[in-house]
């Protein structure tokens, strides 16, 4: 079976919101880029944006959509 491009985009959003599911069952947090902005969400939900200083120190602040 050839699956089209609305098919391959509903699978493709299927496993993106299976692979959420599991983080936060397991209490992960998942990364992903959002507006050229690094993202952490923690399994509560909670969204903080990663930034790395001119020494390579990692950052996190609350992110606000």
């Amino acid at each position: 079976m050839v699956a089209n491009r609305e098919q391959l985009q509903e699978i493709l959003k299927k496993a993106n919101q299976h692979a959420r599911k599991q983080a936060k069952e397991s209490g992960a947090s998942i990364y992903y880029i959002k507006d050229n902005k690094r993202v952490r969400e923690d399994a509560n939900g909670n969204k903080f944006e990663i930034i790395y200083d001119a020494t390579g120190k990692r950052h996190e602040f609350e992110y606000h959509e």
